[in-house]
């Protein structure tokens, strides 16, 4: 026998090694707390991986690593966070044929499709970052006041959001829905598709290694219905994303997110491809506005 030949042997004996996907809470990668898992299958039911099927457990302790991590995101500068959503797009760019790759097999669609989108992802993240210091001169600045007062309105985050993924995109609409929530300075806790989670899982791990700080963006997968019901009505929740609901689970969590007065953003049809606007910047931002006065207003002018 050759040596070549002996090579080839060799190499067709070897035992593929699978990937274990995993959770992305706190900037760690944990297994689901209940242990449990769920198959994800292709577009044509052939078996892709397993994914942990989070628990209520693992909501609530995603929302304990949101809230940790809100003040350190909010308080830093656009530019700053603008910088980091870069990177994001950067590392992104450098797994493109690992994504192109999950998201053919999870929507089915042909290498050159799927590579359309992920590079279609990788600029929205781009143009997203590119609003982060640019938002609040669009929403903000002074009013006019008939009175001897000064007054401004800022926008500022809402805080802790929960995002439900669209269940048909699983990676354009995903970073859809991701990015101008972070961009803004809020802190999002992420439902990932039910039938297409592993582009949402692989997203977890280009965040972990993007100067993204641990627990800004949290990505949870397994039943939609069984972690979005604890997100809405969890008091530590200051707005969700109805996004990836369905008609009636979106109705039962807009009166469980009611408790607690959440900002809710509603589900409605969607082109993922069309221009995104700046509708969803400001979904979950509140506006904060201040007066100050300027003295009494004279034929000379204002005198303090």
């Amino acid at each position: 026998m050759s040596e070549k030949t002996d090579k080839t042997d060799k190499t067709e004996q070897r035992l593929s090694v699978f990937k274990t996907y995993k959770l992305y809470v706190g900037g760690k990668f944990p297994r689901s707390e209940s242990g449990r898992v769920y198959e994800v299958t292709d577009s044509k039911g052939s078996w892709l991986a397993n994914a942990p099927r989070s628990s209520r457990k693992d909501a609530r302790d995603a929302v304990v690593a949101a809230r940790k991590a809100f003040g350190g995101w909010s308080g830093a500068t656009a530019y700053n966070r603008g910088q980091i959503l870069y990177r994001v797009a950067e590392m992104l760019e450098g797994r493109r044929e690992q994504f192109v790759r999950e998201v053919a097999e999870a929507e089915g669609l042909s290498k050159a499709r799927a590579a359309a989108i992920v590079d279609a992802a990788v600029d929205r993240w781009v143009w997203y970052a590119g609003w982060t210091d640019k938002i609040g001169q669009i929403v903000g600045g002074a009013n006019p006041v008939a009175g001897p007062f000064l007054n401004l309105s800022t926008p500022e985050p809402t805080g802790v959001v929960t995002v439900l993924a669209p269940q048909d995109s699983s990676f354009l609409g995903l970073v859809s829905v991701i990015a101008p929530v972070i961009a803004t300075g809020n802190t999002a806790i992420v439902v990932a598709s039910e039938k297409s989670p592993l582009p949402a899982l692989s997203l977890g791990e280009v965040l972990a290694t993007s100067d993204l700080p641990g627990g800004v963006v949290n990505i949870l997968s397994g039943g939609t219905a069984e972690i979005a019901a604890p997100l809405a009505a969890h008091q530590d929740v200051n707005g969700i994303d109805l996004t990836g609901a369905d008609e009636a689970l979106a109705k039962e969590l807009e009166i469980a997110a009611a408790d607690n007065l959440k900002r809710v953003r509603r589900p409605h049809p969607e082109s993922w491809t069309a221009d995104p606007g700046t509708h969803r910047l400001t979904a979950f931002l509140e506006t904060k506005t201040v007066w100050h006065p300027t003295g009494s207003l004279g034929a000379s002018g204002s005198a303090y």
